[in-house]
């Protein structure tokens, strides 16, 4: 079992696309907070957290089928290979982003400190998770 997760090259792969999902996650789940904390607002702390979560997760979508676009995908192909890709990652990633800010400031507040730290939260996550689909089933996002 030791052996299933020495696989150096998956571990970078797996850090790589992470890093890409969580760079489109972390465009719509900190966009949504920052609107909310800067304009006046009547809705609860959850539904602003559960709202970028949902952002995020729309936003990490878009980038990868961009990605895929690029990479010479056609649309449909592009589009359903990026939601399909890992919806347990991405939630996951989302989840860990949103608690890590609302354990640290208490509400949905992005601060100076809080969004490195919860983007560490938020790749550390799901990185495990990547690696092992990676490596036992070769799904990628890439």
């Amino acid at each position: 079992m030791a052996a299933f997760w020495n696989n150096r090259s998956n571990w970078l792969k797996s850090a790589h696309n992470t890093k890409w999902c969580l760079l489109g996650c972390a465009i719509g789940d900190f966009g949504t907070i920052a609107y909310f904390q800067y304009n006046e607002s009547q809705l609860s702390i959850l539904a602003i957290l559960a709202l970028a979560m949902f952002n995020g997760l729309l936003t990490s979508i878009l980038l990868e089928t961009v990605i895929l676009l690029r990479a010479g995908f056609e649309f449909t192909k592009a589009f359903k290979t990026a939601v399909g890709m890992s919806f347990i990652s991405m939630l996951a990633m989302e989840t860990a982003m949103n608690l890590t800010d609302y354990l640290l400031t208490g509400g949905a507040i992005l601060t100076w400190w809080v969004v490195p730290l919860a983007l560490i939260a938020g790749f550390l996550t799901p990185w495990p998770y990547n690696y092992w689909r990676l490596q036992k089933h070769g799904k990628s996002c890439h």
